[in-house]
C-alpha cells in the first residue's frame, strides 16, 4: 500500500454550499465568477450566490428538499451553476443528465434516480418532454431555463424572491449528486456522492491543481460529468477564479474563446489534446495566455503531452479519477517536471492506493527500482462514493471490506510511487495468452503524422483467441494505408502486440468525457462478422 506524498487535509463537516460560498468577502463578491464564452455575458460571485439562494427558495416553496431528486439536463452555460448549487442549497439531490441523452435514455435515468423534477433548456426540450412523458412527469415539474410555452423558466423562479430555506442534514450521508457511470463497461448505475465526498475532493486537490483567483478557466468539459463538476465548477469557484463556459466542442470556437477571453488554465480530454498538438488551425490564434493544461478522463500519451507543451509553451499534466471517486485520486503535481507525462502521477492528499495481482489477488509491492508488474488499482479515501443507488451487490463488488474501491483499471507503479495506467481490466486483449493493452497501441498510433485519431479493440481470432484491430482516422491530406499502419506498429512493439487488421473510419466513437466507446466498436465488428 502506498499513500499520498502530501499530508492529509482536514475535511469540515459542512454542506457544499457552505463550503463554497459562506466565506465570500466583499472583494470576492465583486469578482467575475462566470462568463458565457459565446456571448460574453458575465456573472459576479455576488449575483451567483443571490441566484442560488433565490432558486433554493423557489424550490423549497414547491416542496423540494431533503429526499427530493431533481434532474439537471443542461450544457455548459452559466445558469448551470445557479441551478446545480440551488438544488443542493435546497437540500435536494441533483442527478445530472448527459446533454446528448435520448428521451428514452433520460427517462431510464430519471426513473432509476426517482427524480420528480427536471430542469432543461429549450434546444434540448424535445428529448426532455419525451422523457417526462415516458415517466409521467407533469409540465409544471419541467423547468426550461431559457423559457418555453407551458413551462416555468429560471427567470420566473428567481423572480419570486423567496428566501433560501433552513435545511439540516449530515454531509457525510446526504447524497448531493447522483451522476450515472458512463456505461462503457456495463449498465449505467447511479453513483451516490455525498456533500462530504465533494468537499473532500476539492480540498484533496489543493496541492496538485494550482488554480488561482486570477485564473480564467475554460469550462468545456461538461459540468454534468463529475470531471467538469468537481475539477471545473467546484474547484474554480472555491478558488474564486473565473469560469469561461463553452456548451459544445468546436475547435475554431474553442481557440477563439481561449484567445479572446485570455484563458489561462485548460482542462481537457485527450482528443482535445490531439487537436491542439496537431491541427494547423491552432497556429492562427494567440494562445499565449495559457499557462497550464491538465488532461484527464482517458489515457494521455507522453509524446503527445510533450508536443502539446512545446506547441503552446504551457505546463502539461495528467490526472486520473472516476465518477465513483468524486472523481480525482491521482495527479502529476505542478512542480514535478521529473514525472513522466505518460503517468497519472501520485495519489492526492488523504488517498491510499494499492495494486492487486489480477490472477492471484496478492498485493504488489513498491519496486526497489523500475516499474512493478501490472495489477488492478485500488483506492481508499474520503472521496470514495457512498455506493451505487439500489445496487448493493454491485457496491459490495466495487468497495471491499477494507474500504478500498476496485477501479477496474490495470496499473503499474515505479519505485517513486508514480503510477501508470495500463488499461481497463476488461479491455485487455489476450493474444495467445499475452496481455495486450489497447491504450498502449493507441498512444503509439497517435505518434504517426498521418493518423489523427485511433482506437484499438480485440477481435476474435481462430489461432490466437483474440487479435488487435485498429480503427484509424486519417489526418487531413493523409493517404496512409492499412499495410503502412501495421508496419509502423510492428516496428515499435513486441510481436504479440502487433495490429493484425486496420479499418479506416471518419471518427472514433467517444463519450462526452473523452473515453473511447469500445463497446460501440465491438458491436460494429460483431454486426459485420459473417453469419
Amino acid at each position: 500500500m502506498f499513500r499520498s506524498p502530501f499530508p492529509d487535509v482536514e475535511i469540515p463537516a459542512v454542506s457544499v454550499y457552505d463550503f463554497l460560498f459562506r466565506d465570500l468577502d466583499a472583494e470576492d463578491l465583486d469578482r467575475i465568477a462566470l462568463v458565457d464564452g459565446t456571448s460574453g455575458a458575465e456573472t459576479t460571485y455576488r449575483q451567483l450566490v443571490s441566484q442560488v439562494n433565490l432558486l433554493a427558495g423557489a424550490l423549497a416553496s414547491r416542496g423540494v428538499g431533503v429526499g427530493t431528486v431533481v434532474g439537471l439536463h443542461c450544457p455548459n452555460v452559466p445558469a448551470f451553476a445557479t441551478v446545480f448549487h440551488g438544488i443542493l442549497r435546497a437540500g435536494a439531490t441533483a442527478t445530472t443528465v448527459n446533454s446528448l441523452s435520448t428521451g428514452e435514455e433520460m427517462a431510464g435515468q430519471l426513473t432509476d434516480a426517482k427524480a420528480t423534477w427536471l430542469f432543461t433548456v429549450s434546444p434540448l426540450l424535445a428529448g426532455a418532454e419525451e422523457a417526462a412523458g415516458r415517466i409521467g412527469l407533469a409540465a409544471d415539474h419541467v423547468i426550461v431555463l431559457d423559457g418555453a410555452d407551458g413551462h416555468a423558466s429560471l427567470r420566473d423562479l428567481l423572480g419570486e424572491g423567496r428566501a433560501a430555506p433552513d435545511v439540516a442534514f449530515d454531509p457525510a450521508t446526504q447524497v448531493a449528486v447522483l451522476p450515472y457511470s458512463s456505461g462503457t463497461t456495463g449498465t449505467p448505475k447511479g453513483v451516490q456522492l455525498s456533500h462530504r465526498n465533494l468537499v473532500a475532493n476539492v480540498l484533496q486537490c489543493g496541492p496538485v491543481l494550482d488554480v488561482e483567483a486570477e485564473d480564467r478557466v475554460l469550462a468545456l468539459l461538461p459540468f454534468f460529468h463529475i470531471y467538469g463538476m468537481t475539477v471545473l465548477l467546484n474547484i474554480a469557484l472555491e478558488r474564486r477564479a473565473r469560469l469561461v463556459t463553452m456548451p459544445r466542442f468546436d475547435l475554431a470556437e474553442f481557440l477563439r474563446i481561449v484567445s479572446e477571453h485570455g484563458c489561462t488554465y485548460l482542462f481537457i480530454a485527450p482528443p482535445i489534446g490531439v487537436a491542439l498538438a496537431k491541427h494547423p488551425m491552432v497556429d492562427r490564434y494567440d494562445l499565449s495566455s495559457v499557462r497550464a493544461i491538465l488532461s484527464g478522463a482517458a489515457p494521455f500519451d507522453e509524446a503527445l503531452g510533450r508536443a502539446l507543451a512545446q506547441r503552446l509553451d504551457a505546463r502539461v499534466r495528467q490526472g486520473y479519477g472516476m465518477t465513483e471517486l468524486s472523481p480525482v485520486s491521482h495527479v502529476i503535481p505542478p512542480d514535478r517536471d521529473d514525472i513522466s507525462l505518460g503517468s497519472i502521477g501520485v495519489p492526492v492528499a488523504n488517498v491510499e492506493s494499492k495494486l492487486i495481482d489480477t490472477e492471484t489477488g496478492e498485493e504488489i509491492d513498491l519496486p526497489a527500482e523500475g516499474r512493478s508488474r501490472p495489477g488492478e488499482l485500488l483506492v481508499r479515501g474520503p472521496n470514495v462514493m457512498i455506493g451505487y443507488l439500489d445496487r448493493d451487490e454491485a457496491t459490495h463488488q466495487t468497495i471491499d471490506a477494507d474500504g478500498f474501491l476496485h477501479t477496474g483499471d490495470v496499473a503499474s507503479v515505479d519505485s517513486d510511487g508514480v503510477l501508470y495506467i495500463v488499461d481497463r481490466l476488461k479491455e485487455l486483449i489476450k493474444y495467445k495468452g499475452y496481455q495486450v493493452a489497447p491504450a498502449e497501441l493507441e498512444a503509439l498510433l497517435l505518434t504517426h503524422p498521418g493518423i489523427a485519431d485511433a482506437a484499438v479493440i480485440g477481435i476474435p481470432h481462430e489461432e490466437s483467441g483474440e487479435a488487435p484491430k485498429a480503427f484509424v482516422v486519417r489526418s487531413p491530406g493523409s493517404a496512409v494505408t492499412e499495410d503502412e499502419v501495421m508496419a509502423f506498429v510492428s516496428e515499435h512493439v513486441a510481436p504479440y502486440k502487433k495490429v493484425r487488421s486496420v479499418e479506416f473510419v471518419e471518427a472514433v466513437p467517444k463519450s462526452s468525457s473523452g473515453k473511447i466507446l469500445r463497446k460501440d466498436l465491438k458491436a460494429r465488428e460483431a454486426a459485420a462478422a459473417p453469419g
